[in-house]
């Protein structure tokens, strides 16, 4: 029984080492053709439309209610050790640090991750990407190289977009329901905000936007045959890229502001 477990302990680890390995030597051709021509700036553009324009009501909504669940939670904790004072800057900080671009990437994670993967799911199973490859077109360089460049811009945007507006909830609510003054609430998110908080946000959202395409485009170029090869490619997609954008938080979290 204890050799079973064990083997099927070895089995499971050197599984996930070859996933790893394959995502990533994908990641590295993947990523080659972003500087090799030729270029298709069509598909391109039709990227940006669909990962940044179309997802911004989402991660807008998300980001607002945010902000302002997190004023009332910060004014109802600091109100236990007469801090109420604090709750503009902490929820500045923790939008522009944590809070917008991890909630973001996983808003967007749960809409882009699914649709590249079931649309490029479907086209291997109708045999697109085979009639690709017939044209002399490389999918790599067609279909995944201009999703993982248009993510890897856009998503930054909206995590900025989302932070003034989860900024602008917390603004809200601590105006209305809280009773702040609004001069006043401004000038303390001003005052305890520095640059570095939004930058490292912006920078989290290009790693979250690149994990989210890599993730999509991935599982929809190894889509398993038929409905339910492009169902699983398109669930694994979408939970593949929550989880890496959640460890992938921590280690650049480590990196920016461990001292």
């Amino acid at each position: 029984m204890i050799a079973r477990l064990l083997a099927f302990i070895g089995r499971s680890v050197l599984s996930g080492l070859a996933g790893a390995g394959k995502v990533t030597l994908f990641a590295i051709e993947a990523v080659s053709h972003l500087v090799r021509p030729p270029f298709y700036g069509r598909e391109f553009l039709s990227a940006l439309l669909q990962i940044g324009w179309l997802s911004l009501p989402v991660v807008g909504l998300t980001a607002i209610f945010t902000g302002a669940a997190l004023a009332l939670q910060i004014y109802a904790g600091g109100a236990r050790f007469s801090a109420e004072s604090v709750v503009p800057s902490i929820v500045a900080i923790g939008m522009t640090r944590e809070l917008g671009p991890v909630l973001g990437g996983l808003m967007v994670a749960a809409r882009v991750a699914s649709s590249i993967a079931a649309e490029i799911g479907t086209m291997k199973v109708t045999e697109q990407i085979d009639a690709l490859v017939t044209l002399s077109t490389d999918p790599l360089k067609y279909l995944v190289a201009p999703r993982l460049l248009a993510a890897v811009i856009s998503v930054p945007l909206l995590v900025g977009v989302g932070d003034v507006i989860g900024v602008m909830g917390g603004w809200l609510v601590g105006v209305e329901r809280l009773n702040f003054n609004s001069a006043t609430y401004i000038r303390n998110t001003w005052q305890y905000l520095e640059t570095w908080d939004v930058m490292s946000g912006i920078l989290k959202g290009a790693a979250f936007g690149f994990i989210v395409a890599l993730m999509g485009c991935y599982y929809g170029m190894n889509s398993g045959r038929g409905a339910q090869g492009v169902g699983r490619a398109t669930k694994t997609a979408v939970v593949a890229a929550s989880i890496l954008i959640l460890a992938a938080n921590y280690v650049l979290t480590e990196v920016f502001f461990s001292k």
